[in-house]
């Protein structure tokens, strides 16, 4: 695996695996993570032994979103590939009928925020970090299947207006508006998700991975979709020149952004500042601490 770390642990309870995402510096998404993400998903589906799983990041990132630098380079065939699989991803995630906690160790946001919201409990760590879908802010067309998920979680007032403003959430409005379930201190993250594991797990497997199947069977039929259709608007978005002008924009401002940061790391200090964004560059917090476009 080169985008992720996998491990097993015992707990009281039975055995549950840790999957780390693992692809420098800030996580983002791409073709190859959701790949990766994919295979595991299903060995782990299938693998008896394993009676759940927990998803974590790194220091200061879960996931900083989708790798917009990638993903702008790729071509119509690879574009449209992507967005299917991923989709497919949050399918496969929602579906998994096994406990899942996603201990979210920092920045969140966009495709970071829909992957914690495919577990069943969600810590957050305290600190300067973001997570929330803003995928509107760079120009990426809103597909119903995101709404369905935020909605799930969040009610369907709340995902609308959100999603419509491109928001961002500090922990503390997260779980205010119960994006996430609790926060932790970020050395905690990971005992509070393994606490809440050992929970799930003491329940008979059967009887909790059936009741959670019954409970999420109508959120798992209306994201079962011909993703073709789907993300038709998307797709042709995403190539019309108004998009790729903002997502140009955008693009340059990370490559700006990381040719800056690499200077302080190669002198040492790996970690980036927690001040970043959803899509791996800084936030620039303004008046009342919200961040700004």
């Amino acid at each position: 695996m080169n985008t992720l770390s996998i491990h097993t642990k015992s707990g009281p309870n039975g055995d549950y695996a840790v999957v780390q995402l693992n692809r420098p510096p800030v996580n983002a998404i791409n073709t190859e993570m959701v790949d990766e993400l994919r295979d595991t998903i299903r060995l782990l589906q299938e693998d008896k032994s394993i009676r759940g799983v927990i998803l974590t990041g790194k220091e200061h990132f879960f996931s900083a979103g989708f790798d917009l630098i990638e993903l702008y380079e790729y071509d119509r065939k690879q574009i449209r590939d992507f967005w299917t699989d991923f989709f497919v991803l949050m399918v496969e995630m929602v579906a998994f009928p096994k406990p899942m906690v996603a201990a979210i160790t920092g920045h969140s946001p966009a495709g970071g925020c829909v992957l914690g919201f495919c577990a069943d409990y969600r810590v957050m760590a305290q600190g300067d970090y973001r997570t929330g879908m803003n995928e509107i802010s760079v120009g990426i067309v809103v597909p119903d299947s995101l709404f369905k998920l935020y909605s799930y979680w969040i009610g369907n007032r709340r995902a609308y207006m959100f999603l419509t403003e491109g928001r961002l959430f500090s922990p503390e409005e997260a779980f205010l508006f119960q994006l996430i379930d609790e926060i932790a201190e970020p050395h905690d993250v990971m005992r509070v998700a393994e606490k809440k594991m050992n929970a799930y797990l003491r329940f008979d497997a059967e009887a909790w991975q059936k009741s959670k199947m019954h409970l999420r069977h109508d959120l798992v039929a209306s994201l079962r979709v011909d993703f073709d259709v789907a993300n038709k608007d998307t797709l042709e978005q995403w190539w019309s020149p108004k998009a790729r002008s903002i997502l140009a924009n955008k693009v340059a401002y990370l490559k700006n952004r990381k040719r800056k940061e690499q200077k302080p790391a190669a002198q040492g200090n790996g970690a980036l500042p927690p001040s970043s964004n959803g899509h791996g560059a800084r936030v620039r917090v303004g008046k009342g601490g919200h961040p700004e476009a």
